[in-house]
């Protein structure tokens, strides 16, 4: 069986460590690595080509002329597509809100999760201008939604209390990221050519700092910030709540299974399965702010292979949020200071991908304007 979950596909072999000592708990995601893509090297360099090409100077778009080969390679082919785009908002509510490190109080998460539904919060408004279909996923509300704009995958009500338990059972951690994964999968199928990440749900820069507190080993206060908003006071409770779950729920911290099951919300969770499964099912995810890199983080930590189908947006406002994107690898292309969540900041880099790939596609070539093309030099 060992040898069986070592073993993809593509031929590529999984950590030792990983496979031995973490997923051997949870064989329920054998399928996952078994049957993985992996980037078309052909392609990226294809596309690396038509960048040369380009009446420009060699790679003058920087980070964007990376972000389009990495595309190329997943969608294994140097002419990408990017019509239709989504963003998955992951709906949950955490049950250490009831320490008091929030601002509001849990209700938030429904009524704003039933905006999305409507069409009016703030990242259907940003949405809309790009042309990029909101999809709100009730991971695990506290109360039931109705609207039928919200896709319905609830886990259960809510997550436990970090500072009094593990946030979720065994099986529940498994089922949340199994429905990230499928979903990648669903999507997919829909026909869209991306995706980015977004979450709602109050209290959930608590559980995203323990998290990466546990993951990063280091201390609550050094990944800790002020979430949507508080006082130095509540600053302070809030890292003492992040030092009370981690005493009390003691995570292995080479295990991403059981920092996520103790620590984290079906938000988290469901966002790591979707990198997952856009590693499986051939789709670049975007991240977006500080909770959604957790869940990247986390997922790399189960797969390190899918990072590859991860494009970075932002760097968060959050103190924790270039730690976790250095631990990544990745470089965001935006310094705004964010930190308004739903997904705000993923989808800023729709246009900004568009933009390029209008380039990528121009037929202003060096052979076309008849000038002597530049040449690439390998820097010392």
């Amino acid at each position: 069986m060992e040898q069986k979950l070592q073993e993809t596909t593509t031929g590529r072999q999984m950590p030792e460590k990983f496979c031995k000592e973490a997923f051997r708990k949870y064989t329920e995601l054998q399928e996952l690595i078994q049957n993985t893509y992996a980037l078309d090297g052909a392609a990226i360099t294809e596309a690396k080509k038509r960048w040369d090409s380009i009446a420009k100077p060699i790679g003058s778009l920087g980070i964007f002329e990376d972000m389009i080969g990495r595309l190329a390679g997943i969608q294994k082919t140097p002419d990408i597509l990017l019509h239709q785009k989504a963003m998955v908002v992951f709906c949950s509510d955490n049950g250490v809100v009831e320490e008091g490190v929030t601002q509001t109080d849990s209700s938030v998460t429904a009524i704003v999760t039933r905006n999305i539904a409507k069409g009016c919060a703030n990242i259907n408004h940003m949405a809309r201008t790009v042309n990029a279909q909101v999809i709100p996923v009730d991971m695990g509300i506290n109360s039931d939604i109705v609207e039928s704009e919200v896709w319905q995958r609830k886990v259960s009500y809510g997550t436990g209390n970090i500072a009094k338990e593990p946030a979720m059972t065994s099986d529940n951690m498994l089922k949340a990221l199994q429905t990230g994964i499928e979903l990648a999968g669903e999507l997919k199928a829909k026909g869209f050519h991306i995706l980015g990440t977004g979450e709602m749900g109050i209290g959930n820069t608590t559980t995203s700092s323990a998290v990466a507190s546990a993951l990063l080993h280091l201390l609550p206060e050094e990944v800790t910030g002020r979430g949507a908003g508080l006082s130095d006071d509540g600053l302070k409770r809030k890292i003492q709540v992040i030092y009370k779950a981690l005493e009390i729920n003691r995570p292995d911290r080479e295990d991403p299974f059981d920092i996520l099951m103790k620590l984290g919300g079906y938000d988290i969770a469901g966002m790591a399965g979707l990198y997952l499964g856009g590693m499986k099912y051939g789709v670049p995810v975007i991240i977006d702010g500080f909770i959604s890199s957790v869940a990247a983080l986390v997922a790399k930590r189960i797969c390190p292979e899918v990072v590859d189908f991860m494009l970075p947006s932002h760097k968060s406002k959050e103190p924790a949020a270039n730690l976790i994107l250095k631990e990544l690898g990745l470089t965001p292309v935006i310094a705004g200071n964010l930190a308004l969540g739903e997904g705000t900041g993923a989808v800023m880099l729709f246009p900004l991908l568009d933009m390029a790939l209008s380039v990528y596609r121009s037929s202003t070539t060096f052979d076309a304007i008849q000038i002597k093309a530049y040449e690439r030099f390998e820097l010392s």
